[in-house]
């Protein structure tokens, strides 16, 4: 018999179980600190996280703290607890959520447990080709960024060089367009005065897309767009190029190889695994199909959303995306206070503001309220704005802002920093003479793009 977490004094009240403190999960969470129920909020993590600038810091433009805040900090309402326990499965019979170190019991359960890397059947990929999703990933990426630069800075044969100085992403979606024009932008424009015997500028950054074109959910005209800005990054972007092998030297796509030391995944997703514990249906994606008030089909008193929620509206699947999450995280708020009024649950409606794509330094696309497309300086604008708006704490907004400021003007990346987290075997130094230097640049000409991240309007 598992001992019950989380024993808070909720004979006389409602307890309200919510699983992941994401987007959708703190919503939930904050609109039912007033309401007469008891919450208890389990998550594997301590903190929330702002996952659309996760790439900003597996590029050295910010720090893993600017983007993240303590979930026990965020909640401090009177009727809500924080439990760091990992979710293994529900007990729907028992009304039990079963911890990997005990069960919680509840009256309501929600589901708001994000998503995680797919890889489509080849999960051997996924120690040489790392996916971005939280920020031990983040880190892990950044480390692995900077180690091939000091490999190939240590190496003195040209092809291994090349191995070295090659980055594959793979994946082109928001995440892989982020990723993709943030490093090439640091290659180009804020390391090649670091280095004497590499140039980082010289280094190559592949974009490879199984789709006919990348950012497929924008229309084709700010696709053609982003395409544009990603090659004048100097990112070779290859649509229709479908993987078929990746290890440790590189990328396989059909008969082309592809020889390169750092591969990055941004392709696919997946919804957790707990889910799968309901023993409802679920679609492709292992996501639950909810009933059009978010619950579970047979099981009222389960809610589900963000990322392991299907619900098609209007014809359309409801996004996996923040701003979808945050709105299903409070409409679930609504009906659980609706079900303790003996209401009836309303249908939930998703909103669509838009959404925003970052390419490079002062360079995005955006398509607002499904019409408006934009792109450019004023893109890249809005989705700053909109980001520092949503951060999490004055700190963070603060931190953001006088990073973005910094970089911006001066093209550094000050975080970069190898702590330890990924080390590859790099190459011995060479017996012989050193080769000479590469000559210091004058001046790095004007960048052309710049490096923000991808993400929608909340």
């Amino acid at each position: 018999m598992l001992p019950t977490l989380g024993a808070m004094d909720h004979k006389d009240q409602h307890h309200v179980v919510i699983v992941g403190a994401g987007f959708g999960g703190l919503q939930a969470a904050r609109k039912l600190q007033k309401a007469p129920v008891k919450v208890t909020v389990v998550d594997r993590y301590n903190h929330h996280l702002f996952q659309p600038l996760l790439y900003q810091v597996a590029t050295a433009v910010l720090s893993p703290a600017d983007i993240s805040a303590p979930i026990r900090s965020i909640l401090r309402g009177r009727n809500t607890q924080v439990l760091l326990a990992e979710a293994r499965s529900v007990d729907v019979a028992r009304k039990v959520l079963v911890c990997d170190g005990g069960e919680v019991p509840y009256d309501t359960l929600v589901l708001a447990t994000g998503a995680t890397h797919s890889y489509f059947n080849h999960p051997e990929w996924a120690h040489v080709a790392p996916g971005l999703k939280t920020l031990n990933d983040a880190v892990a990426i950044r480390e692995r960024v900077l180690l091939s630069l000091e490999a190939a800075e240590r190496e003195t044969d040209p092809e291994r060089q090349a191995e070295w100085l090659t980055f594959v992403i793979i994946g082109g979606g928001p995440t892989g367009v982020e990723l993709a024009g943030a490093i090439s932008y640091m290659l180009r424009h804020s390391l090649p005065r670091d280095f004497r015997r590499i140039d980082t500028a010289k280094a190559r950054v592949l974009l490879l897309e199984g789709l006919p074109r990348v950012l497929t959910q924008y229309p084709e005209e700010l696709s053609a767009t982003a395409r544009k800005d990603l090659e004048k990054l100097g990112v070779e972007v290859h649509t229709g190029s479908m993987v078929t092998g990746v290890d440790e030297r590189g990328v396989s796509v059909g008969e082309q190889r592809i020889p390169a030391r750092t591969v990055l995944w941004g392709a696919g997703v997946a919804a957790s695994k707990l889910v799968r514990s309901l023993d409802v249906p679920l679609d492709k994606a292992g996501r639950v199909k909810v009933d059009p008030t978010l619950t579970v089909p047979g099981h009222e008193d389960i809610f589900v959303l963000g990322d392991v929620a299907s619900l098609v509206q209007d014809g359309k699947p409801v996004p996996g995306i923040a701003p979808a999450a945050m709105q299903m995280g409070r409409h679930v708020a609504k009906n659980i206070r609706l079900r303790l009024e003996g209401k009836p649950l309303r249908p939930f409606h998703y909103v669509d503001k838009g959404s925003f794509a970052v390419i490079g330094r002062g360079y995005a696309v955006g398509l607002v309220f499904n019409k408006l497309k934009m792109s450019g300086p004023l893109a890249w604008l809005m989705w700053a704005g909109i980001h520092i708006a949503y951060l999490v704490g004055f700190r963070n907004r603060l931190a953001v802002m006088l990073n973005w400021a910094f970089t911006f003007l001066t093209r550094g990346r000050d975080v970069r920093l190898i702590t330890g987290s990924y080390a590859p075997n790099l190459p011995p130094f060479s017996k012989n003479a050193e080769p000479p230097a590469l000559p210091l640049p004058e001046a790095a000409p004007p960048p052309p793009a710049h490096d923000a991240g991808a993400s929608p309007v909340h």
